[in-house]
């Protein structure tokens, strides 16, 4: 059985395929690249070249050309462990150029690589293939950002919630990473543990050679204590004794192995009101919360630092849910965080293809004061018509109306269109998620 995501995005990579030379699937180790890869080409009745393997790498590094020139779509899975690949692809193209000839994933960004930037510049679509999203895991629709497009009175319904504050809890720390969902809690965390050993180990230092190696794990858990704030890289090196600079060089590589990634500062016709400083997001909440080394027990303390440490994995939470139902949408959806120097702050920015802006503030709590709405009424009213809407996501029950375009909703609102199944938390179907 396929991943839901796979169902939305194959049509969208078989469309660009008829439009593009190059598709790349980029995104984590063991998300699915892989199965989405190996359903395309077997439909095409093409092989798949598998650069994990050591004896292929070899033979595909001695003789790259050899390997580009087969039947269309050349399939080449995690084509970075050969970044030469790309200098071939280039030449191959400039005898025939025709689209769909090359169907690639990789698991670090493309424009890591060597000169892979400048290769196949203009010839080359990327598709964002990222963890389970909650729609999937539980095998529902996901209709939360065209509703939001649409008006946020959409998402306003009548059914309550029933998810609990500690089944938001166990999503959080269960995370979407496909291997590590249907496991117990100890044996995800082991998952974890090994997921992330293996990518600074491997992917990291197959990139660049780092000399203060181990000071790279460290450097991943104090910034995994930043997420969903603003990026300090300054703070964060100096407690694991490395400069600044070193500490930002390091971070780009934990970045283009999506490890972590930035959310930048969004401001469009704003910017002279608003700061320009990033926020910081580990890919995946749940792997957030196992590099912070904690679990339901101790989030449900009710005391002032966990409730903030709560409070920052759930923004990252939901922003990662956005990011992968924006990535699944086929359109063009720039996501970012507004903040202003006289105090205004809105979690998530999102801007659609046709101009049109809509925002997302996360509260970890059951209840939405009046002063909550300040920040998404700033915005309104600066943006005018271009506003599409405004939504409060919170832990409580109840979704309301709390103004002209801003509404109130539980954060399940995101996956459930509030049908109240909230609480469901399936073992997903059995798949090969290699990639």
């Amino acid at each position: 059985m396929a991943r839901m995501v796979d169902r939305r995005l194959e049509p969208i990579v078989t469309r660009l395929l008829a439009e593009e030379p190059v598709v790349a699937l980029q995104g984590p180790r063991a998300v699915g690249k892989t199965t989405l890869l190996r359903r395309i080409a077997h439909r095409h009745q093409v092989d798949v070249i598998d650069l994990d393997d050591l004896a292929t790498r070899r033979a595909v590094a001695s003789d790259p050309a050899l390997f580009v020139a087969g039947p269309a779509p050349v399939c080449i899975d995690e084509f970075q462990h050969v970044p030469e690949l790309l200098d071939a692809i280039k030449a191959e193209l400039n005898h025939d150029g025709r689209p769909g000839r090359f169907l690639l994933t990789g698991s670090t960004r493309h424009d890591a690589l060597p000169a892979a930037a400048q290769a196949l510049t203009g010839r080359l679509q990327r598709v964002t293939v990222l963890p389970f999203s909650q729609g999937e895991i539980d095998g529902r629709d996901e209709p939360f950002l065209e509703r939001l497009r649409e008006g946020p009175d959409a998402l306003v319904t009548s059914t309550p919630s029933v998810t609990t504050r500690d089944g938001y809890v166990a999503r959080i720390v269960r995370g979407g990473f496909p291997l590590a969902i249907g496991r117990t809690a100890a044996a995800r965390d082991r998952w974890f543990d090994e997921y992330v050993a293996l990518s600074l180990q491997r992917d990291v230092r197959e990139l660049a050679r780092i000399r203060q190696r181990e000071a790279l794990p460290r450097l991943l858990v104090r910034l995994a204590g930043q997420t969903a704030q603003l990026l300090n890289i300054r703070t964060v090196s100096e407690q694991v004794g490395l400069t600044p600079d070193t500490g930002g060089a390091y971070l780009r590589l934990l970045e283009d192995v999506h490890l972590v990634h930035r959310l930048p500062a969004w401001g469009r016709t704003l910017r002279a009101r608003a700061v320009a400083t990033p926020k910081l997001h580990v890919v995946d909440a749940g792997l957030a919360a196992r590099l912070l080394r904690v679990g339901p027990d101790r989030l449900a303390r009710r005391d002032p630092a966990t409730l903030q440490q709560l409070g920052h994995l759930l923004e990252t939470f939901v922003v990662g849910e956005i990011r992968k139902q924006a990535a699944a949408s086929g359109r063009t959806v720039d996501l970012g965080h507004w903040r202003t120097h006289d105090g205004a702050e809105v979690d998530l920015v999102i801007e659609f293809d046709d101009g049109r802006v809509a925002a997302v503030e996360v509260k970890a709590g059951g209840r939405v004061e009046n002063r909550d709405l300040s920040s998404l009424r700033g915005l309104r009213d600066s943006l005018g018509s271009a506003f599409a809407g405004g939504i409060v996501l919170h832990l409580g029950e109840r979704s309301h109306r709390a103004e002209d375009g801003i509404v109130v909703a539980p954060v399940d609102r995101l996956w459930d269109g509030g049908r109240g199944a909230g609480e469901v938390l399936t073992r997903p179907a059995r798949r090969d998620t290699a990639g």
